[in-house]
């Protein structure tokens, strides 16, 4: 498995980017997989479902299945927050693993930049952004800048920059340095 991280601020568009990546990565053959990290509390349960009624009552973990899908739900109760390669390591093998968010861990990562945003740029503060979906041209960026609306030629960085996740090292970016 190899794997490709998308950072940047809330509301750049990386969601959106991902949503047109995929189709793109796929129809070229790639088995590909997501984690998606979430800076609030999140359900992806219903109220009145009974895998709802299940977890708010206290079980640890619910596994949902159908002829369609199953899927896992496990509860931390207090326990801490899982790290990037805890989450990976539970992901069935791919060609390609896209993590969106985790922008503090050490794997590479494309930044996601929009103007309109008018956030600072991640990349001068972090080594392991490998190059940068924008919606305009960056002087003096020293790591490539492919424009946001390429779907094909981010598709096409993101295949080559992809690391083999047993080659990362996972320890997050120290944030007090620089």
């Amino acid at each position: 498995m190899r794997l490709i991280g998308f950072a940047g601020w809330s509301g750049a568009g990386k969601t959106t980017l991902l949503a047109r990546l995929i189709p793109v990565l796929v129809g070229r053959g790639h088995r590909v997989s997501t984690v998606k990290h979430a800076h609030h509390n999140f359900d992806v349960d219903k109220p009145g479902k009974d895998s709802h009624t299940h977890r708010t009552v206290g079980a640890s973990e619910v596994l949902i299945s159908s002829a369609n899908r199953w899927a896992l739900m496990h509860e931390l109760r207090g326990a801490p927050e899982p790290d990037l390669p805890e989450l990976v390591a539970r992901l069935s093998p791919v060609d390609l693993v896209l993590v969106e968010g985790f922008k503090h861990d050490r794997h590479p990562k494309i930044e996601i930049h929009r103007v309109e945003i008018g956030k600072p740029f991640l990349y001068p503060d972090d080594p392991f952004i490998v190059g940068l979906a924008s919606d305009r041209v960056v002087p003096g960026c020293p790591r490539p800048v492919i424009d946001l609306a390429d779907i094909e030629a981010i598709a096409d960085f993101a295949d080559q920059h992809a690391v083999p996740v047993a080659g990362i090292a996972w320890r997050p970016v120290d944030q007090s340095a620089g």
